[in-house]
């Protein structure tokens, strides 16, 4: 848990950094704070796993490999932000440190081994994320969609603070070792207060991840956020969301599985029918990939619901997958609607944005695209082998096929509206010139495009 320590204390001297004159430093120093953490998260790669912080964090190769993923996310989006910051946000060593703080919730949820930490986790993550949501102080659209963050978060907040309650009523413990123990013990004569507490928690990381029917305000969210902060979100929150409620479920009450089981399976279903059906009637395009990530939360809870041993190794890998391609799609929209900007002093996020672009920036539109067939699905990219291995749990369980089955229909529901975004870069006219972008950021999307075509060759790579 080193890269806890490291990222509580750069976030603090990127803080000082920014009484300095020049804010150039700022990207780079942001950037070397992340690599490091990244290097640190795995220098005990090859130790036994161990707790940490007075055995209330705990740290093994599956924490390890979701905190790299969080940490590259963050490094991809922070580099995105070079030519954008000073649209996006007026204090940049503000919103630099509050993204190095909330890499530290976000690993705290990863690992935690007892539900204060995980709270202490969810709150840092949340209310960075409130901060970062109504940064772009003069639009309208942003401060609404903070309060309306704030606000539903709070309640979802509450809601598990409540859970974890009666969770210590019925076993006397907050530690994840204890209340496996009590449940399993007492398997036959488990209090009704663990399972309404069970429930009370689920609810409240359900709408961290945006599964539906907890998920009102993603669109909103998504919509009225500055897109670097949104890609951000949509990315970290999401990874750390799924890897604690796996560490919750695996780590504490996979004894009572056929207790909660039938509810998850029910919400995957309303959260895969919901985030794709109304996917396709978005004409914008972050509204699109708001649904887009709801949908694919469904994907994720399907893994969850099955709960075998192949669960932990599918959620890293569609994790990886979904963060690549999302990272690189919401790129490409900044790249593109701050040209539109300044040209015609409009926030151009719609479809027609990328009207003509394959001819505009190949590049751009070749990233684009790679996003979106991996996002569908589609074979040769990272989306497809994370869907199989998801695909592949649920096999493994047996008596949940009826659910692959529509998250299949579901898949081909998608590829209808991530298509619509590449037939209008390539088939459709729109305006002429050249859309010119930083060199830094061409690396930045190249990179993120070579690894989800490079996981989608080789899948194993991780292994």
């Amino acid at each position: 848990m080193l890269s806890i320590i490291l990222l509580s204390i750069f976030g603090i001297v990127v803080l000082f950094l920014g009484f300095q004159k020049s804010k150039n430093i700022l990207l780079p120093a942001t950037l070397l704070c992340i690599a490091i953490a990244f290097a640190a998260n795995f220098v005990h790669w090859n130790d036994a796993p161990g707790l940490y912080f007075k055995e209330m964090l705990f740290e093994n190769r599956l924490t390890m490999s979701f905190s790299a993923i969080v940490l590259l996310s963050a490094f991809l989006v922070v580099a995105l932000t070079r030519g954008f910051a000073d649209d996006e946000a007026a204090q940049p060593a503000e919103y630099y440190a509050i993204i190095l703080f909330s890499l530290v919730g976000a690993i705290m949820m990863i690992g935690f081994d007892n539900l204060i930490m995980l709270f202490l986790g969810v709150e840092i993550l949340s209310v960075s994320m409130y901060v970062l949501t109504g940064s772009d102080k003069r639009n309208l659209r942003s401060n609404e969609a903070a309060l309306k963050y704030f606000l539903m978060g709070a309640f979802a907040t509450g809601i598990m603070l409540f859970g974890i309650a009666l969770l210590y009523g019925a076993t006397g413990s907050f530690n994840l070792t204890d209340i496996r123990g009590y449940v399993g013990t007492n398997s036959f004569s488990i209090s009704t207060l663990l399972y309404v507490g069970l429930l009370l928690v689920l609810i409240g990381m359900l709408f961290k991840v945006s599964a539906a029917p907890f998920h009102f305000w993603t669109p909103d969210v998504y919509d009225g956020a500055p897109t670097v902060f949104t890609a951000f979100m949509s990315t970290i929150v999401k990874t750390a969301g799924f890897a604690a409620i796996y560490r919750l479920l695996s780590g504490s009450f996979e004894g009572i599985y056929n207790f909660w089981w039938f509810t998850l399976a029910a919400i995957t279903i309303l959260t895969l029918v919901v985030g794709n059906i109304t996917a396709v009637y978005q004409q914008s395009f972050k509204r699109m990939m708001a649904y887009s990530s709801i949908s694919h939360a469904g994907y994720l809870l399907l893994s969850l619901t099955a709960m075998t041993a192949q669960t932990p190794d599918a959620i890293v890998f569609y994790s990886l997958a979904y963060s690549l391609a999302t990272v690189s799609a919401f790129g490409v929209l900044m790249a593109v609607a701050r040209e539109k900007s300044v040209q015609s002093h409009e926030n151009a996020e719609d479809f027609e944005a990328f009207n003509g672009l394959g001819k505009r920036n190949p590049l751009l539109a070749f990233v684009l695209t790679v996003s979106m067939l991996s996002l569908a699905g589609i074979p040769l990219t990272a989306g497809f082998w994370g869907k199989f291995f998801i695909f592949g749990t649920i096999v493994e369980r047996g008596n949940l096929i009826w659910m692959l089955i529509v998250a299949i229909l579901m898949s081909a529901v998608g590829i209808y509206y991530y298509f619509k975004v590449i037939i209008a870069t390539y088939m459709k006219d729109g305006e002429t010139g050249a859309l010119r972008v930083p060199p830094f950021y061409r690396i930045v999307l190249i990179v993120s495009t070579t690894l989800t075509l490079l996981f989608g060759l080789i899948p194993k790579l991780l292994s």
